[in-house]
């Protein structure tokens, strides 16, 4: 049966047609979209991904040949740390000799006044300037005079306690500097470790003290081992072994304060060496090059390894340097081994030579007044 549509029918035909056929090419375009996001999102984590994993990569590189970085220093620091908790690492074992007392001979070649003064002389010139331990017990400051040479005349002082005193008043303000100098490359030393980036003039500084410090590929958990003072009432103590008091042969002749011997040809020999030895203790042209030899000796020595161990179990337990405790490490020192111990700790007791380990050398310059 044949039926007429009407016009308004076709038109609403049409209509549904063209509204489908809108509506799939709409889906289709969506469609389009969603698949370019989705490219666009894949390739944006690819290049993040790849970011994250290169970029150290990267870095690792270009810090290859620097030592002072972030990354270093807290491995140095847990080195040191592992160190400490007697973990088997192999730190303060290997050392370069090459540069070892190089600022030793530099401090010993300068120029210096090194005309003999009389005990007399010298006396005076503690009293003109108030100088006594009395006061250095109480206050807890020494006065900076700085000898070259020991007076001959100390051997003629009767009197051993005086002879002792004016010994000490001698030694004192040597031993001090030495150890302030230490004290300060020892503070620049961490406000270095404590940067993440150094200056060019940090880096060859911190490249001098490897070289001084005689440290192998540029260790600096092993720098920090030998970088440390030698409590002054032990180096008192030694001194005055070592010399009697300032009256042996070796202090006269070559300001030798601490018997140390060399296999060079510069040095004195023994008097009752066998003509087969062919070792000499070391001689100085003044008396602030033979502190700073001794403290270096201690410092990187193989031989007191165990003693700088445990300086550094004291300094991580934030305890003093007790002179009693690390005595008992310098055992090699001497041919009496345990008995030259004894005989140290005698020397420090017997003479209250403790109550100068935390004296102050007043300040001769600003560098030195940062320090007290």
């Amino acid at each position: 049966m044949n039926r007429k549509i009407s016009l308004l029918e076709i038109k609403k035909y049409f209509r549904n047609k063209s509204f489908i056929l809108f509506k799939q090419k709409k889906k289709d375009r969506l469609e389009k979209e969603s698949l370019s996001v989705l490219g666009r999102t894949f390739l944006s984590s690819l290049i993040i991904i790849s970011t994250f994993v290169f970029i150290p990569i990267i870095i690792e590189f270009t810090e290859k040949d620097t030592f002072v970085s972030k990354n270093f220093q807290n491995n140095s620091k847990n080195n040191f740390n592992k160190k400490l908790n007697n973990k088997i690492l192999n730190l303060d074992d290997d050392l370069n000799q090459t540069f070892l007392f190089e600022d030793v001979l530099e401090l010993d070649e300068q120029p210096n006044d090194t005309i003999r003064l009389s005990a007399l002389t010298i006396e005076e010139l503690f009293k003109s300037t108030d100088y006594n331990l009395k006061d250095v017990r109480k206050n807890k400051l020494v006065k900076p005079i700085t000898l070259t040479l020991l007076p001959e005349e100390i051997r003629q002082i009767q009197n051993v306690k005086k002879r002792k005193d004016f010994f000490i008043q001698i030694i004192l303000p040597l031993v001090i500097k030495e150890n302030n100098y230490i004290k300060s490359d020892r503070k620049k030393l961490f406000a270095i470790l404590n940067k993440s980036k150094n200056t060019v003039k940090e880096v060859n500084w911190l490249s001098s003290k490897f070289k001084q410090y005689g440290v192998v590929n540029k260790d600096l958990s092993t720098l920090k081992i030998r970088m440390d003072e030698i409590p002054v009432s032990m180096t008192i103590a030694q001194a005055a072994k070592e010399t009697g008091w300032g009256t042996s042969r070796f202090a006269q002749e070559g300001n030798a304060l601490f018997g140390q011997w060399t296999w060079s040809g510069k040095g004195i020999k023994p008097a009752a060496a066998d003509d087969n030895s062919t070792h000499k203790v070391m001689k100085f042209r003044v008396l602030q090059a033979s502190v700073k030899a001794y403290q270096r000796n201690l410092n990187t020595h193989p031989s007191y390894k165990n003693f700088r161990n445990a300086r550094a179990e004291l300094r991580d337990d934030s305890q003093k340097l007790d002179s009693m405790i690390l005595s008992e490490y310098l055992d090699k020192y001497a041919e009496t081994g345990k008995e030259y111990v004894k005989i140290l700790q005698q020397i420090i007791k017997q003479n209250n030579l403790k109550d100068f380990d935390d004296a102050k050398l007043l300040p001769s310059s600003i560098d030195l007044k940062s320090l007290i």
